[in-house]
């Protein structure tokens, strides 16, 4: 498959680690690890080959790497925070704009008392529904404010990748005795959330989730086939509180798999050619080795 350079870097890992700096006892992380190899005189493709990754997804850990400690070094702050914040307030007001309308549609419905018996039932289910969606909503923003600050609480313990799997789907495929050294409540909402970016417009004809095991890392994949989506919405999935202009319901997108698979020790990307797209999302093996 030839990756579509165009529509979105060949991995978006952004940021550093997320859940604090690691104490005694702390699990280690196979992105810092390849960054300083790099950093001691190693060629990012041999770096790379060994670590089972892309050069180019060195290459941005160690761009990253050497930004963050200049920046820090010089004090001088990161000038996009301030429109980031922007970005995202405006995004979330978006995101909350439609079920909130429609929670308050319903409980005027109710309290006007002229529902008829028989629909109270399924208007009470619509009700619960809206608030269920704004409750989401809610939760994604502590989650990406506690990300942002360094305070999201990350438990990681060796689980099944088959327990990552969102609840209802048809079963994946691959190497299904791979075993992830992950927080599974936080990795399995990233596959969720990266199963739902690939249903998006124009609809696909299939989709499927396939489970790779490298030996450094466990990748899931949801393999998409279809249409390709257009390039604008790619890029605006993993901008930072991004939407797109024509109403296609994009806005905080696949931003906060993003911040939860650096946190979680990982990576998400995508890949797309004329036929298929490609959602993945690596996190690391409980027992790191090289396969044959």
């Amino acid at each position: 498959m030839t990756a579509a350079r165009t529509a979105s870097p060949q991995a978006t890992d952004d940021g550093a680690p997320v859940d604090g700096a690691p104490g005694r006892g702390a699990p280690a992380d196979g992105r810092l690890d390849c960054v300083l190899q790099v950093l001691g005189g190693a060629s990012v493709a041999g770096v790379a080959r060994g670590a089972g990754l892309e050069p180019a997804v060195v290459h941005r850990w160690v761009r990253l790497f050497t930004d963050a400690g200049a920046a820090g070094l010089a004090n001088r702050p990161d000038p996009t925070l301030a429109q980031q914040r922007d970005r995202f307030l405006a995004a979330f007001a978006h995101e909350i704009r439609t079920p909130l309308a429609v929670a308050q549609g319903w409980t005027d419905i109710l309290a006007d008392g002229d529902l008829p018996e028989d629909m109270t039932a399924s208007t009470v289910g619509k009700l619960g529904a809206a608030l269920a969606l704004l409750a989401e909503r809610t939760q994604e923003v502590e989650y990406l404010a506690a990300a942002s600050l360094g305070r999201l609480r990350v438990t990681r313990r060796a689980v099944s990748a088959l327990a990552l799997v969102p609840d209802g789907e048809a079963a994946p495929s691959g190497d299904l005795d791979a075993r992830v050294d992950t927080d599974p409540g936080l990795a399995a909402r990233v596959v969720r959330d990266l199963w739902a970016a690939a249903a998006m417009a124009p609809r696909p004809t299939r989709r499927e989730l396939q489970v790779r095991d490298t030996g450094m890392w466990v990748e899931l994949r949801v393999v998409r086939t279809g249409e390709p989506i257009p390039a604008r919405t790619l890029h605006a999935l993993f901008e930072p509180f991004d939407r797109n202009d024509d109403a296609t319901g994009v806005s905080t997108g696949l931003y906060l798999a993003r911040a939860l698979s650096v946190a979680l020790g990982g990576t998400v990307g995508l890949e797309q050619d004329s036929e298929r797209a490609v959602f993945w999302v690596r996190l690391p093996s409980p027992e790191p080795r090289t396969l044959r």
